[in-house]
């Protein structure tokens, strides 16, 4: 082989790998709430939470379906992931947010109306155990002060 045949060869490989590497997880799946390692914080714990999301890059939808002491709820998000705000329409009000890749972790900041009060919302979300687990660890600034949740899900 010639020589100068080799590096463009070369640069060519090693920019599929990396364009691979760089590939954004793949969040998509029927999601199941892990309740035991949960940490739902000062919050009291669901008695069960689904999950569906629908993810193809950069475009990301998340159907909650909730049942606790409040009763059932359904609520519907979407975002994308290239940190453009989106605004979303929740049962109580709307919520102003941006989706944004930090490596292989999803952030997603919030702001919403919560009976009266504003509620920042700071998640990350991590794949983990070949994509069976997500973590989502929560921080919550509310104005009486700031709390942290983490959520569980095993992928169904």
């Amino acid at each position: 082989m010639k020589k100068n045949t080799v590096f463009p060869m070369l640069a060519v490989a090693l920019l599929a790998v990396w364009g691979q590497a760089q590939a954004a997880p793949n969040l998509s799946g029927e999601w199941k709430l892990n309740t035991s390692k949960s940490d739902f914080g000062p919050a009291p714990a669901p008695e069960m939470m689904m999950r569906t999301i629908k993810h193809s890059e950069p475009s990301l939808e998340i159907t909650t379906h909730q049942k606790g002491a409040q009763g059932e709820i359904t609520t519907e998000l979407k975002y994308t992931t290239d940190g453009k705000e989106c605004v979303n329409k929740l049962p109580n009000g709307e919520a102003r947010g941006r989706a944004k890749w930090d490596a292989d972790t999803l952030v997603v900041e919030s702001v919403r109306d919560f009976q009266g009060t504003e509620l920042k919302s700071k998640e990350t979300w991590e794949l983990s155990e070949a994509g069976k687990i997500l973590t989502i660890n929560n921080h919550i600034t509310l104005p009486q002060g700031e709390f942290d949740l983490k959520l569980v899900f095993d992928k169904q």
